[in-house]
Parts: C-alpha cells; structure tokens; sequence
C-alpha cells in the first residue's frame, strides 16, 4: 500500500481521544524506526514542524536535534516562543542559530519579491546544511509534510522547510503528521500539549516578514512592520476576533506620506490592516472590522510605532487582489 496516500478507513482526528491514539501509534513506529540514532528537523515554530517536534520529543527525546533559524523576518516574539517551549518546557535538544545580519545583509538594496523569495529561501537552505553538517551521527530528517503538501504536489513531497538540501546528504524522511489535515495536526499539537498560541498560528510565508515589507527592506521599516503587527494581533484578540477571521496581518510599503506630528510636518510610512476570510486561500473575503476596533488599532499603531503616520484598512477581495501583498 502507498504510504503517502491516506487510507480510507482512517478516522478524522476531531476528539481529544483520537488525538491521543494517534500519538501513542506515531510514537510506536517512530521508535521502530529511528532506533537509538539521530534525527534532524527545522523547526520553524509554525504549526507542522511545532507538532512533529513535540511528537518526536515524546518518542526519542534527545536523539532528536531541532534547529530553529532566526532570519531576522520572524514576528514579533516568535523565535523566543520556540526557545521557551521547546528548550524551557519540553527539554528539546535545540539549535538557536541568529542569522538575522547575514539574511538582512543579503536582502539590502533587493526590491523586486521574487528575488527577495529567492534569497530568503536559498539562504535558509545553506544556513541549514551548515548547521546538519556540524552534527554528528545523524541518520533521519524528520518533516511536518502534512496530507495537503502530498495531494497539492501530486505526490511529489515539496515540503518548505527542507526542499533542496544537497544530495550527499542522505537523510531517511521520518514524516508522521503526513497523513493528516491541517485541523488534525491542531488537534494533535493540543493533545501533546503546545500552547494554543502555537497550536492555532496563523499561516505565515516561508519568507516571514520580507514579503510583508513592500520593496526593499530596510531595518528601521521592518521594526515598524513587526510592532505594528504586534499591536494588530493583541487588539483583534482582545476584541474576540481572532477565532473569526482567517488571517490578519499588517504591512508596511516603501513610500512616504505627510502628516503632523507635535505641530510638526511628518514624512512617514503608512501601515496597512489586511484581514481575510477563506476556506481554500484560492478566493478570500474581507471581513467587517467593527469601527471602534479600527480605531484602537490605529491610536495604538500612530502612537506606539516610530515613523508611521497612516493607518490603512485593505478592503481588497481575492480575486482580484492576492492575500499577501508580495
């Protein structure tokens, strides 16, 4: 029987009870198959490589060796969340590695997204192969490829984290969340444990923030894309929206407006709300932000974010515009 195709006796895991017999079963063939070696995983902090690290932390400890690569594009708090719950909590054999210059050094003076994507990714990827060659002894790569990754490839695993390692590293897959959905790997993170923050993170591009800072990015205006987000983030959760809508985020494009601030002139960034509603990512509605809501996120954002002197609310559907703006 193909291993990558999801049998059809297989139970939805939408009970807490499932969940938990899925993790003893996971737990059992990775120990058959892993034995007492090693095994290597990029963990990005997002819901699959969250749920397969936790899950392999559960059946071989530290035979597992996570490596979490701080780009520099990561949202706010996120890179000292994974440190939190994967070091602190779980006692995971983890690899901290900062390499937020070496990614902004590259990305300076770049405008065009695609070239940005590019570098971002092919970046990653060297950052990782350093890092797996400094190691010794190990013999699997554990993935968060998850059933959409296999049915949207066509069979072909492409899964972002680890797609173009060089040959020679011969890497056995150790997969265990590839046969499930993305609410079942939640359901699977919530049963193991990881806090809901986690567990419920929104989708968030392999190229993290770079593509949320419109043309060429630039420290100071990342700064300012990162706390806006922040505070956009705390204020739909404090409204009780977040379980509503989709995906919220905010971004920060390569231009200036007027404005005054302190009876003074500005010449400032504007910060852009986009918020969707979507059951596939191939169309997206625009949800209604009630009003007052808007308006504490703009007081906080034109108070609290240095340099920012508008606050934009993106009422743009899909199609025709895409949900990311890059």
């Amino acid at each position: 029987m193909n291993s990558n195709v999801r049998p059809a006796e297989m139970k939805r895991i939408n009970t807490p009870e499932l969940a938990e017999a899925f993790i003893a079963d996971q737990v059992s063939q990775v120990r058959a198959q892993v034995g007492e070696k090693k095994v290597l995983l990029a963990l990005s902090g997002g819901v699959d490589s969250s749920v397969v690290a936790a899950l392999l932390i559960k059946a071989i400890g530290k035979q597992l060796v996570c490596v979490h690569v701080n780009h520099g594009l990561m949202r706010k708090g996120e890179s000292e969340q994974v440190i939190e719950v994967f070091q602190h909590q779980l006692d995971a054999n983890l690899v901290y590695v900062d390499a937020t210059d070496r990614f902004l050094d590259l990305l300076a003076g770049v405008d065009e997204p695609e070239r940005k994507r590019k570098i971002i990714g092919g970046e990653f990827i060297k950052v990782f192969e350093e890092e797996a060659r400094k190691l010794e002894g190990i013999t699997f790569l554990a993935q968060g490829t998850i059933y959409p990754d296999i049915l949207e490839s066509d069979g072909v695993k492409a899964h972002h984290n680890v797609g173009g390692l060089p040959e020679d590293l011969q890497f056995e897959l150790v997969e265990p969340v590839r046969l499930l959905f993305k609410d079942e790997v939640r359901a699977v993170g919530r049963a193991l444990g990881l806090p809901e923050s986690m567990v419920e993170r929104q989708p968030f591009p392999g190229p993290g923030l770079g593509v949320r800072c419109l043309g060429t990015i630039t420290r100071d205006r990342l700064a300012a894309l990162r706390e806006s987000d922040a505070i956009l983030r705390q204020e739909i959760a404090a409204a009780g929206l977040d379980k509503e809508i989709w995906q919220f985020f905010t971004v920060v494009p390569d231009l200036r407006s007027t404005g005054v601030r302190d009876g003074k002139r500005a010449f400032d960034w504007p910060v852009i709300v986009r918020a969707v509603n979507t059951v596939d990512a191939m169309t997206a509605t625009v949800p209604e932000i009630p009003y007052p809501v808007l308006q504490i996120i703009t007081s906080r954002i034109l108070a609290e974010v240095p340099h920012v002197c508008r606050v934009l609310y993106d009422l743009t559907p899909k199609p025709v515009g895409t949900i990311e703006w890059e």
